[in-house]
């Protein structure tokens, strides 16, 4: 019997694992480094800001698109992002979405987008947000 639980407690273990590899692998990343690159290209790209009006103001990315959805759980922080559904899903660019921290909200975002057409490979995160982004800012 103990034998039993423990390749049980095993497997439920092994598959939490895994259904977590899972879930991390539905969200694509762009590291800070590789999106200033692609911004000295002027590579084309959609960057939507969902930080809050205070942290944009503080300093946001040039040519970010503010939306102050951030942490997009409440159905007027998704309708700041619906707004722009009609232009994403014209483009054929990547989306960068940059949030505080490129966590939750990012995500949140992510499905939101996701959810209403928008091809999820051209999503892309900034890794650890703008407030790890050590790069040049514009302030509002």
């Amino acid at each position: 019997m103990k034998r039993i639980t423990l390749v049980l407690m095993t497997l439920l273990v092994a598959g939490t694992f895994g259904a977590t590899l899972t879930a991390a692998a539905d969200y694509n990343y762009i590291t800070a480094e590789d999106l200033n690159a692609r911004l000295g290209a002027d590579s084309p790209m959609i960057l939507m800001d969902i930080c809050t009006v205070d942290q944009f103001a503080k300093g946001h990315i040039k040519g970010s698109i503010e939306t102050n959805a951030y942490p997009v759980k409440t159905e007027e922080e998704k309708a700041r992002l619906a707004e722009h559904l009609d232009t994403l899903k014209a483009s054929t660019d990547d989306v960068v979405i940059v949030c505080p921290r490129g966590g939750g909200g990012a995500k949140n975002t992510v499905d939101f987008y996701r959810d209403n057409g928008v091809d999820v490979s051209r999503l892309l995160i900034l890794k650890k947000g703008m407030e790890k982004w050590p790069f040049e800012t514009e302030a509002k």
